[in-house]
């Protein structure tokens, strides 16, 4: 993985992020599915690893475009049009962070 290796508090944060589950399918299709992380911002800049959203295989790198599952490699733009900027989705996780942390 090229990149800056995330900090302590970075790495948590994503593991945090990572276990909401992939967040198209959990707001579009009421549907929990494993995610990996996608990096909003590449994986170099400062807070690179806070700027993070959790997509399952299919609505990260699957490649998709098939209207039920639409790729954000390679297909940003679509992906955007279709699910919100990555950046009203990563809005819609820290609310969902928020809320899970008012819970414990």
């Amino acid at each position: 993985m090229k990149g800056r290796t995330p900090r302590k508090a970075e790495r948590e944060h994503m593991e945090r992020v990572r276990e909401l589950g992939c967040i198209v399918c959990r707001l579009y299709l009421d549907k929990f599915r494993i995610a990996a992380i996608h990096h909003v911002n590449g994986r170099t800049k400062p807070g690179c690893h806070l700027t993070v959203l959790p997509l399952c295989f299919d609505h990260h790198q699957g490649g998709a475009d098939s209207g039920l599952f639409i790729s954000v490699h390679p297909y940003k733009a679509r992906f955007e049009a279709a699910y919100g900027s990555e950046f009203y989705l990563m809005k819609a996780v820290d609310n969902l962070l928020e809320t899970c942390g008012e819970l414990q």
